[in-house]
């Protein structure tokens, strides 16, 4: 095998790029990580983490506050400089050499650069300097090119040179306002930080109400909690046009009073990094918002040899699905068929505002949609023993949708202080399609926010019909 030969080539070097590459290493694969930009992509610098580093301090604080014996040593504003060196430090003051040097442990061949396809299994990497060099697959090309904020079509919006996450999530000083354009869960986290910062900020949302793809009730928490700590929520209207001055930046919007702040976030989804692949060259298209669809193998079809994991596919732009299908795909491109089947509707999602907003599987909604006969059961984990000690004082949601003709779970969502860390219990359920008769023998620790699955499991027991067939 020459120097520019290898079992597999991985373009793109984010949390799906890397695990496939590390996972193809450790079957004894020969592997290149083709990268232009830094190891370990958009999550660790730009997006999950920074934004946590962002938000943890306002959740701290809101948590002592409502602690009896800490509220009172709560005196004075948020040193914000330190919270800005504390964000720096978890991204690694943007510096890759611990991701670089991890998967270069493993055997992987990093090769800095720009990677397109160049024909079946080639890969030509334009590097920063030098000349080109051009990559053989034996086996396998595996794009994992990552996405980037997508930019609605809105008059004037891109001259007025408005914020993406990533100068969101890097900022070194707080503006005295903000504006946000979406109502995702960038939007809402971002809001939150700043917020919790000293900024006044306004979300511009055109759909009637935040986070669209979760329950409403939990929707509706969000929003409240937003709006406690300040900011100031507009769903329901569209921005038709954005303008940059000497007064800041104005947003011209249906049915209502124009909104000027100092600066803007754009914050209304993502689109996959696919310009430059080289996908013409192999006759693949990408489809809307950058997308190119795959199978359940996470190959292309009809190219059995190319596969596509992270954001660029399209199925679910979260880190941890990323690299579920990074190993998917590591196995099937080693000749071991296995199908990727948890990375839509089962794939865990979380909201790291205070409070949490945390679901997996479907919506009471969706259920219906997908032809569910489906019912939903709802608790508040802050009524349970823990809720004195853990949110005191504040309301969540706790819902569990289940199949009635199977009595299995479909979908679970919480809301609280510190809730994510249950997810996953239901995460686990779902996938394993436990049904009632088990889960009435999962007994939960006192006193734990876990004792919400207990009162969930008698209010579903006390359901005529599912009481019926368990």
């Amino acid at each position: 095998m020459s120097a520019n030969e290898f079992d597999v080539v991985v373009v793109g070097g984010g949390p799906g790029g890397e695990a496939c590459a590390a996972a193809c290493a450790r079957a004894g694969a020969s592997v290149a990580l083709v990268e232009r930009d830094l190891v370990g992509g958009e999550c660790p610098y730009w997006g999950c983490m920074p934004s946590k580093a962002l938000l943890r301090p306002g959740q701290v604080v809101a948590e002592a506050a409502r602690t009896p014996g800490a509220a009172e040593m709560l005196t004075g504003a948020f040193d914000v400089d330190s919270v800005f060196e504390r964000r720096d430090e978890v991204v690694r003051h943007l510096d890759d050499a611990s991701h670089a040097g991890r998967i270069e442990k493993r055997g992987v061949e990093l090769v800095r650069g720009h990677g397109r396809l160049d024909g079946g299994r080639r890969v030509v990497v334009e590097p920063v300097d030098g000349d080109s060099r051009t990559l053989v697959a034996t086996k396998a090309v595996v794009l994992a090119p990552g996405s980037r904020a997508a930019m609605p079509p809105i008059d004037g919006l891109v001259d007025a040179v408005p914020w993406t996450n990533r100068e969101a999530t890097l900022v070194s000083t707080v503006p005295r306002s903000m504006a946000i354009v979406g109502g995702g869960v960038i939007a809402v986290e971002l809001a939150q930080s700043f917020a919790s910062l000293g900024c006044d900020v306004t979300i511009v949302e055109m759909g009637d109400r935040l986070l669209q793809r979760e329950e409403p009730e939990a929707a509706r928490l969000i929003t409240e909690a937003l709006r406690r700590v300040g900011v100031t929520v507009r769903c329901g209207t569209r921005t038709t046009r954005v303008d940059r001055g000497d007064e800041g930046v104005r947003l011209s919007v249906d049915g209502g009073d124009d909104v000027v702040t100092e600066e803007l976030l754009v914050a209304t989804g993502r689109a996959g990094n696919v310009e430059g692949l080289g996908l013409e060259s192999v006759g693949v298209e990408a489809g809307r918002g950058g997308t190119i669809a795959v199978t359940d193998c996470m190959h292309v079809d009809g190219h059995p040899w190319l596969f596509v994991v992270g954001d660029a596919n399209g199925r679910a732009q979260l880190t941890h699905t990323a690299v579920y299908q990074a190993k998917v795909a590591a196995r099937n491109a080693l000749g071991l068929e296995t199908h990727c089947v948890e990375d839509r509707v089962a794939a865990p999602r979380v909201v790291y505002t205070e409070p949490n907003l945390c679901a997996v599987g479907h919506t009471l909604e969706t259920a219906t949609a997908a032809g569910i006969r489906a019912r939903a059961f709802d608790r508040d984990p802050q009524q349970v023993a823990a809720g004195s000690f853990y949110g005191r004082g504040t309301e969540g949601l706790a819902r569990l949708v289940v199949d009635l003709d199977t009595g299995a779970l479909v979908g679970a969502t919480f809301v609280g202080t510190d809730i994510a860390e249950l997810l996953h219990s239901a995460t686990i359920a779902i996938v394993g399609e436990v049904p009632l008769e088990r889960l009435r023998h999962c007994v939960a620790p006192f006193p734990t926010r876990s004792e919400v699955w207990t009162r969930l499991v008698e209010l579903m027991d006390r359901d005529e019909e599912l009481a019926a067939r368990s």
